[in-house]
């Protein structure tokens, strides 16, 4: 792409967020931030699904832990291009960290959730405490998904530096406790 172009990519990017801001009042104005990624293409994340393929719709659903509400959001990562997942969350401020043995192929943590010192309790009344050396414990865990375009939601067969995400595709990052959630919400 050229310098011409990705000049004009920018100041589009620039042009959206200042439409957004002027449409928006103070109380509801979406949290945005806009970065160019690799090939000169400009994404945009918003605090909203995206609409049809103008983008990647990211979802964090940590609701399964009292108090983690903070943690639960939908972003918006507008792109007409594939892009990475770890792009995606990176345009959205997420941050993840993975586990001792299997590095970032398993997702421990999403925004230090669960936290080290946080009791996670199991059915049976026992309690986890999540360490991120290993694998997380079977009931309480982070998972990531994929919704193909018009379609169901299915576990992600790849990790996050590799796995490739089309516009029009929802990605989540979803904690489940002792079952629940079961799996992402529409």
């Amino acid at each position: 792409m050229t310098t011409t172009l990705r000049a004009f990519a920018a100041s589009a990017a620039a042009a959206l967020l200042l439409s957004l801001a002027a449409c928006s009042t103070a109380t509801d104005q979406p949290d945005t931030t806009a970065e160019e990624i690799p090939d000169g293409q400009v994404a945009v994340a918003m605090d909203t699904a995206c609409s049809g393929d103008e983008g990647v719709t990211l979802t964090v659903d940590a609701t399964a832990l009292e108090d983690a509400d903070d943690v639960s959001a939908t972003w918006c990562v507008l792109t007409d291009e594939a892009i990475d997942a770890s792009e995606v969350l990176e345009l959205a401020v997420i941050e993840t960290e993975g586990t001792d043995e299997y590095g970032d192929q398993v997702v421990c943590r999403v925004n230090n959730v669960p936290a080290e010192d946080l009791a996670l309790s199991a059915e049976d009344g026992s309690e986890y405490f999540e360490m991120c050396e290993s694998m997380p414990a079977a009931f309480a865990y982070w998972s990531m998904w994929v919704q193909p375009a018009g379609g169901e939601w299915g576990y992600a067969q790849e990790g996050l530096e590799t796995l490739q995400l089309q516009p029009g595709e929802g990605f989540a990052l979803l904690f489940t406790l002792n079952g629940e959630p079961a799996e992402p919400s529409a």
